[in-house]
């Protein structure tokens, strides 16, 4: 993961972690207490994983100690201050925004979601599957749509339904878009799989294949943001809010 991080980006990143720890935490106490739950060291080996760096005054010197800490002890860091990652993760920051006020409980499971990305990859996947599915869910109660659901149909089973409102997957594209189409819900398809069959949501057995590797976690978050995105943005394009009724006075007092 370290070597996936380029210093340039580092270098912004541990600006971007250093405002947020001080706006977190109002004491250099609170601040030295925090960094120091994520300092691992051996006295008897002379290892430590950053250097926490204190100052002739005695407290933490906050931006020499951020700087000594590795790339993927960093990005863990900025996800837990929810700091946002574009150039590492780009959908999520976007998704989110986009989501917070139209999809409230998506948002709080895909803002959970992001945060257990580095620390448990497996309860990360099946998160996002169901924020997912939870936007997927809201924009097909909308009245103007014809297809109803039970409420209990999977991430695939709902994407399937979405994509024929949407008319994605018609005769009337052009090939190259109803591939994509096609290639949108063999995403889904596979998100769903992951979630059922590689990680912790089901009984697994000691030879079974559990998604561990955060990497492959970014991947698939990300991929649902850009799903969700997409999706969104063409129900709101396609089918827009109406506008508000206004009533009309023709014989006013005044």
């Amino acid at each position: 993961m370290n070597e996936l991080i380029s210093p340039k980006y580092q270098m912004k990143l541990a600006k971007d972690v250093e405002d947020a720890i001080w706006k977190e935490y109002s004491s250099y106490k609170q601040v030295k207490n925090y960094v120091g739950k994520w300092h691992e060291y051996d006295e008897q080996n002379y290892w430590e994983n950053f250097q926490l760096v204190i100052s002739d005054n005695k407290n933490i010197d906050l931006n020499a100690t951020i700087h000594s800490m590795p790339g993927d002890i960093l990005l863990k860091v900025a996800i837990d201050l929810g700091v946002d990652t574009p150039d590492f993760i780009p959908s999520i920051p976007t998704f989110k925004t986009e989501i917070k006020s139209d999809y409230k409980t998506a948002y709080d499971t895909f803002s959970k979601a992001y945060k257990q990305i580095e620390t448990d990859p497996s309860l990360s996947v099946g998160l996002a599957n169901s924020a997912l599915e939870s936007i997927i869910k809201e924009i097909l109660k909308d009245e103007r749509l014809k297809s109803k659901i039970k409420g209990t149909e999977t991430l695939y089973k709902l994407t399937n339904i979405i994509l024929k409102e949407f008319n994605i997957t018609n005769n009337n594209h052009p090939i190259e878009i109803k591939t994509i189409g096609s290639s949108l819900l063999a995403i889904c398809q596979s998100i769903e799989k992951l979630r059922s069959e590689k990680t912790d949501f089901h009984g697994k057995t000691d030879g079974d294949f559990v998604l561990s590797e955060p990497i492959y976690t970014y991947f698939i978050v990300n991929s649902v943001a850009t799903v969700g995105l997409f999706l969104n943005s063409y129900f709101k394009t396609k089918f827009p809010k109406p506008e508000p009724d206004i009533e009309e006075y023709d014989d006013l007092p005044f």
